[in-house]
């Protein structure tokens, strides 16, 4: 019940698909900090039911996470997979951009035809889901253009390197 409800929430599975044990395995965690404390209801035909309630420290923290702002992503595969492909000489740069490209217009487009058939009626918290990752692949596509523009010069520079550690054993302190 509180994985379809989660899933409810942020959109469905294909947002945000959660596994079973990861929320108990969250849910274990949470009751070890003192954050929720778990009950056990008898049911008349099968296994006891676990119910979760949230004690005072728990509202606390969650209080403060209201408050609190959230990172903005920064790892990104993609990324990765562009800065690889200036070293490798299996890939082609230019290929991988728009390859990248062509994904994002697509879920453009998926998203778009999600968010166009949403009753705001009923579904405003998704078409406000819909609208924050549209603008995100929108954005996405304006960089892409972007570092398209400087692929080039992005070629002529030397990747970067790891500083460098001193090897061996720590002196001893005299």
């Amino acid at each position: 019940m509180l994985r379809s409800a989660f899933e409810s929430l942020v959109g469905g599975e294909e947002v945000w698909d959660v596994k079973p044990a990861q929320i108990y395995t969250t849910l274990a965690r949470l009751e070890e900090s003192g954050l929720v404390r778990q009950e056990s209801v008898d049911q008349d035909a099968g296994p006891e039911k676990r119910i979760y309630a949230i004690t005072d420290a728990g509202r606390e923290q969650l209080e403060q996470w209201f408050e609190t702002g959230v990172e903005a992503r920064q790892r990104d595969e993609f990324y990765v997979k562009l800065m690889l492909s200036l070293e490798v000489p299996i890939a082609d740069p230019y290929k991988v951009i728009h390859a990248q490209r062509r994904k994002l217009f697509q879920e453009l487009h998926d998203l778009t035809t999600r968010r166009n058939h949403a009753d705001p009626r009923t579904e405003l918290s998704t078409i406000f889901l819909l609208d924050k990752s549209l603008m995100h692949i929108e954005a996405d596509l304006r960089w892409l253009d972007m570092i398209e523009g400087r692929l080039d010069e992005m070629k002529k520079q030397q990747a970067p390197a790891p500083a460098a550690r001193p090897r061996g054993r720590p002196r001893k302190a005299t």
